[in-house]
């Protein structure tokens, strides 16, 4: 069912307008908060799950897939703490650039 003229005009508006905002897509994306602590933490985890599986490959390869099944979680977790860490170093950086830009060229 095709739209009537009143739904493509309200459609445009809308599309123009989005093109207009710059920072639209940057509003839309969901913020990760990554801390240090959280990293440590993980990559803790993922140590100690590591060190459990080998103690486990003479007891049972089932527990010890498991404790690796473990590390591998905390492998995943840490990455995304870095992954979320990383992200943040770079709007800081970002933004320190663009306050310095402004402060040498206040015409911008």
């Amino acid at each position: 069912m095709p739209l009537s003229e009143d739904e493509q005009r309200i459609l445009r508006e809308i599309e123009e307008q989005l093109h207009r905002d710059p920072n639209f897509a940057r509003d839309l994306s969901p913020t990760r908060a990554g801390s240090r602590r959280s990293l440590v933490v993980a990559v803790s985890g993922g140590v100690l799950a590591l060190a459990l599986c080998v103690l486990l490959l003479g007891v049972s390869p089932y527990l010890a897939f498991a404790a690796f099944l473990g590390a591998l979680a905390a492998v995943i977790v840490a990455e995304r703490h870095v992954r979320a860490l990383g992200d943040e170093a770079m709007q800081r950086v970002a933004n320190l650039r663009r306050t310095a830009a402004t402060r040498r060229d206040p015409d911008r």
